[in-house]
């Protein structure tokens, strides 16, 4: 005659498991929308002003050097 041998399995098991299968693939998607969203977002003034001309190694690339009195507005 078999045995039938009871696991106990704690509930929060496969909540943990469905994270780590989907953390990476949803951070991955997530970094990209975001590189995204700042291309095509970095031709406004307001982004260029706020983020993008503050990013420490890169930001003097998007830096307005024009000066006042070539600006029309």
């Amino acid at each position: 005659m078999s045995r039938v041998f009871y696991h106990h399995t704690p509930p929060q098991k496969p909540l943990f498991q469905f994270a780590r299968t989907w953390t990476t693939s949803l951070g991955m998607w997530g970094a990209g929308a975001g590189v995204a969203a700042l291309s095509l977002l970095s031709v406004t003034p307001l982004v260029k002003r706020g983020f993008l001309s503050k990013v420490p190694v890169i930001g003097g690339y998007w830096e307005d050097k024009t000066p006042a009195s070539d600006k029309p507005f």
